[in-house]
């Protein structure tokens, strides 16, 4: 009988031909590295809509691929989460590369201890204008231990908070890492960061938008969140959605 995979991880995607194959050399690699061997790893393509060969490319892969009509990120996630078979949630953006270590890595930090955490990003490139958001980006960090990357958890404590909130059309991501630490305080655990697994991620939007373009972001969003929430879901459908290159 074939045994549930240890680990599963879930990858949302819409339209990302071309960074997939990229994705998934790194994640075989990883899988022939871990110490519960490549099997124990299942990996989930939730594709969202494509019009490309992103499922294509990742049946062709070995990827379970399931596919989630609404067009909100947290419905992405929460899709390839439902057919999920492992203990073991992990999530990683398809522009991304991930550590050859990173399941090791999991299994080493998610002890009794902790509830989760995420790994953290490096950029592929930097650039002056880069380097000040990640500057500003690690003070949020820092004061609260949330971070990007792979984000982990295990699969009864993702069910029990109701996955990620499909009411949010972005920042998703962190209510759900500020929903998990929550979780895991009422039971004395933490949140981690498991640096050792950084995740080298893709400059896509500052190559679009510029490299100073996201601290530019922070005070446009902040006032419209304050003044005008319509400009702010305007501007996030544009930027997150309607944006090919999300």
């Amino acid at each position: 009988m074939e045994r549930d995979p240890r680990l599963s991880l879930v990858i949302p995607a819409y339209n990302e031909e071309a960074y997939l194959p990229a994705l998934l050399d790194s994640v075989d690699l990883a899988r022939e590295r871990y110490r519960g061997g490549p099997d124990a790893i299942e990996v989930i393509l939730a594709d969202n809509a494509s019009t490309d060969r992103t499922a294509t490319i990742a049946r062709e892969r070995g990827c379970r691929v399931v596919s989630v009509e609404k067009r909100v990120i947290a419905a992405v996630r929460n899709g390839g989460s439902s057919i999920a078979r492992g203990d073991i949630l992990a999530f990683v953006d398809a522009d991304s590369r991930i550590h050859p270590e990173t399941f090791n890595v999991l299994e080493d930090v998610l002890d009794e201890r902790t509830v989760g955490g995420s790994t953290g990003v490096r950029m592929e490139r930097m650039s002056a204008g880069i380097l000040a958001t990640y500057v500003v980006m690690l003070a949020f960090v820092w004061s609260t231990g949330m971070d990007a990357g792979v984000v982990f958890c295990r699969r009864e404590d993702f069910e029990a908070l109701g996955g990620y909130r499909e009411e949010m059309f972005f920042a998703e991501d962190v209510r759900f890492l500020w929903d998990l630490r929550k979780l895991g305080r009422a039971r004395g655990q933490k949140l981690v960061r498991a640096r050792a697994a950084k995740v080298i991620t893709s400059t896509r939007k500052f190559d679009r938008y510029g490299d100073w373009h996201y601290l530019a972001n922070f005070f446009r969003t902040g006032y419209w969140y304050l003044r005008d929430r319509t400009a702010l879901h305007e501007w996030g459908q544009d930027y997150w959605y309607r944006d090919r290159s999300r």
